[in-house]
């Protein structure tokens, strides 16, 4: 088992563009953005990107309760 907990490559999900901009219900330009912003981490593929799913589902929840404090 990797150090720190991470998990193998061969389990983890990961999503092209396009999905992600399908579960985020924006386009792929923002997408885009937020993976050269920093916001969203991922891996280059030839001259596409992968995104791990779980970095998706983290940032939403991170947006929806930075968003929806008191």
């Amino acid at each position: 088992m990797p150090s720190g907990g991470a998990r193998p490559l061969d389990e983890i999900a990961f999503l092209t563009v396009a999905e992600v901009a399908s579960v985020m219900r924006v386009s792929r330009m923002t997408v885009y953005r937020l993976v050269h912003s920093g916001h969203l981490p991922a891996i280059r593929v030839g001259r596409s990107f992968r995104v791990p799913e779980q970095a998706v589902h983290e940032y939403l929840r991170e947006s929806y309760i930075n968003e929806h404090r008191f």
